[in-house]
């Protein structure tokens, strides 16, 4: 039985998973099962995925923890035909996550300031710092962005010209004690300004 392919640890704001491309065979269907170790135990285990007909596997609750370093191995089984394993890099959730974009619940506009409320893309945890990175422009044809920075989910774009068009678009910034990781941009959004 040929090995799955495209083995790979996808990871998006620390929701994991492990993500592998189906083995097509004439007849029968092929099922998977996942095992993962840790760098701390260096024993394989089974993972909520025994057996399973899906070409994905979540983490489970218990592998959650963001610095420990997982290894992971998955097989395709037909009957009692087995392929080998194929096993991953290790994973480091805080290093190896994609952080997406925070989520703009808001914007208030006044004369010369955008007043904008956002939610962080993810749950911190206890030692995180969380920066907005904050480009904001005037919609004009030649624009120069500027940047301002902020550790506040509240925050305003503020000095800005009255009845005209700005835009912004902001990235999170997450540092720990160990590292620094910085997220996706978010999708750019249009505000007018109001008059004095």
């Amino acid at each position: 039985l040929p090995a799955p392919k495209d083995v790979v640890v996808y990871s998006y704001n620390f929701h994991s998973s492990l993500r592998w491309s189906p083995i097509k065979v004439d007849r029968g269907v092929v099922l998977y099962t996942v095992h993962f170790k840790t760098g701390a135990f260096q024993k394989w285990d089974e993972m909520n995925c025994t057996r399973i007909a899906q070409t994905e596997c979540s983490f489970p609750m218990s592998l959650k923890v963001r610095r420990w370093t997982v290894v992971l191995r998955v097989r395709a089984e037909l009957g009692q035909v087995t392929s080998n394993w194929v096993e991953t890099d290790p994973f480091v959730a805080e290093r190896n996550t994609t952080i997406g974009p925070p989520k703009v619940n808001s914007v208030n506009v006044s004369s010369n300031s955008l007043l904008v409320s956002v939610t962080p893309p993810f749950a911190s945890e206890a030692g995180d710092v969380l920066e907005y990175h904050v480009s904001y422009w005037e919609n004009a044809t030649s624009t120069t962005k500027k940047e301002t920075t902020t550790s506040n989910t509240l925050f305003k774009i503020e000095n800005l010209k009255e009845l005209t068009l700005y835009c912004f678009s902001i990235r999170v910034e997450l540092t720990t004690i160990h590292l620094q990781l910085l997220g996706l941009q978010s999708v750019q959004e249009c505000h007018r300004t109001t008059v004095s």
